[in-house]
């Protein structure tokens, strides 16, 4: 089959795509960002990669219309302002391609949103629902609570609060209900349904075996990690300071842990259906989906990461836009040094960051990451993907990455930290084995000019200090 895949930059959308190829269909990627997706692994498979905003409906014209089936994977849960009109324009933009293709299938991945009291989240999720069957060609539904998986907001947001904290001190809202359902189950039901005629026009939850309410999740998450915690729940949390106490405690944005705790103050059960038997899928447990998920991370084998949405509205206009670093109006700090090993200090340079730390001053890195926090901005909390590799799009601590070459020998970064300017930190190596390190700071006036002198002393002794480290050998 031929198949068109929103999202595939996702976080669903990274997982579903290997799978669909394997299964040996033919699959044409919308993306806003072709950097960011990496196909490296996909040379053999029928596999095109289209730049489309669905934002734009003049971009959608270069779609094809020869398709058997369509995925909607698109989402704006972390977005800032008014998500909710942007889904709808997508949605209504995304049915009017539709309706001019071939496709005898449209599948879609929601939220559960069977309480009358719905979140802005699940709101806007039912409404994108209730578009896209306005297109003529039968949608499948498929409603999930919470994911858990390697990379997940959720597994992330649990794995932060268990591992950080031995006694919580946590909002009423961790006594609501939710059934969670492993990432592995997700992919399954959402190539499952794809071209079953018993699913066309319909819509069904999609959960794991467990009833769980919040709490008992933490505590579930914390046997499994072989932890001891306390959780002490108090009902003196409005929702903000709900949400304050989420962005502090983990990795998310705040906007994303506003949108989720007003997601958490209602129940989330799903309404029972017969779906996994229909497509023989046997659901994993929760403590199963959670060591599942450590054997990833401890393979280094994560697909994809919640944190792969770019924090920043500017990347928007694409990765692209921002790998030519400014060389006018800018301020530097530029090191070199000769590396003792030069394919020890490549791996180095590669593998900077996340639990490997930034090899000299990590005290100080925590706390310009801890300073970030406090800004509203996302801080050192995101981590990195892979211990040892990096791609185009993902995070990187409070960095983007632009541009990661091991064969040119070249790491790009891009700043996601509150700053009064712009930051790039790039790292490359000459074929004699010298490390150059500079950092690239575009101020925005005044303000911008005031905080580089101010960090000029930290920066003589990190950046150097740094280098130093790794060009040792």
């Amino acid at each position: 089959m031929k198949i068109l895949l929103t999202g595939a930059t996702g976080y669903i959308g990274k997982r579903l795509l290997p799978v669909l190829l394997e299964m040996g269909h033919e699959v044409c990627c919308v993306v806003r960002d072709a950097a960011r997706l990496d196909v490296k692994d996909y040379k053999k498979h029928k596999l095109e990669i289209i730049e489309a905003d669905l934002l734009r409906p003049a971009t959608l014209k270069k779609l094809p219309n020869d398709i058997d089936a369509a995925y909607y994977l698109v989402h704006s849960m972390s977005s800032s302002g008014d998500f909710s009109k942007r889904e709808q324009a997508s949605a209504k933009n995304f049915t009017q391609y539709i309706n001019q293709t071939t496709a005898k299938q449209l599948i879609y991945l929601s939220g559960i949103v069977n309480n009358s009291e719905l979140s802005r989240h699940l709101e806007s999720r039912k409404a994108v629902e209730d578009q896209l069957r306005q297109a003529q060609c039968p949608v499948t539904t498929l409603r999930a609570g919470i994911i858990i998986g390697s990379g997940s907001a959720s597994f992330e947001i649990i794995r932060d609060i268990v591992e950080k904290l031995p006694i919580m001190v946590a909002p009423k809202w961790l006594k609501t209900k939710c059934q969670p359902i492993a990432i592995r189950n997700v992919v399954q039901f959402l190539t499952g349904v794809l071209d079953r005629e018993e699913t066309f026009g319909r819509h069904f939850d999609i959960y794991g075996p467990d009833l769980l309410s919040y709490k008992q999740m933490l505590l579930q998450f914390a046997e499994v990690r072989k932890l001891k915690r306390t959780i002490i729940i108090v009902p003196v949390f409005t929702p903000k300071l709900s949400s304050y106490w989420l962005y502090f405690m983990t990795s998310t944005t705040y906007e994303l842990a506003k949108n989720l705790v007003d997601s958490m103050k209602v129940d989330v059960i799903p309404v029972e259906n017969e779906l996994h038997k229909l497509l023989n899928i046997t659901l994993i447990p929760y403590k199963k989906a959670i060591a599942m998920a450590f054997e990833k991370i401890e393979q280094n084998l994560v697909l994809s990461s919640w944190s792969d949405a770019p924090y920043n509205h500017i990347f928007r206009k694409g990765l692209s836009s921002h790998i030519e670093v400014p060389k006018f109006g800018v301020l530097t700090d530029k090191q070199a040094m000769k590396a003792e090993n030069p394919e020890q200090a490549l791996d180095r340079i590669f593998s900077i960051g996340g639990k490997n730390g930034w090899y000299y001053g990590n005290w100080l890195w925590e706390f310009r990451g801890f300073l970030d926090r406090l800004f509203g901005g996302v801080g050192l909390r995101r981590g990195r993907k892979n211990a040892t590799s990096a791609s185009p799009g993902d995070a990187l601590d409070f960095w983007r990455v632009i541009l990661s070459s091991p064969t040119q020998k070249r790491l790009l970064l891009y700043a996601e930290m509150k700053l009064p300017g712009e930051a790039w930190l790039e790292f490359c190596m000459d074929d004699k084995g010298v490390v150059k390190q500079t950092a690239t700071f575009r101020p925005l006036g005044i303000p911008g000019r005031l905080y580089w002198i101010a960090m000029l002393p930290f920066h003589y002794f990190i950046f150097r200090g740094m280098l130093k480290k790794i060009t040792a050998g």
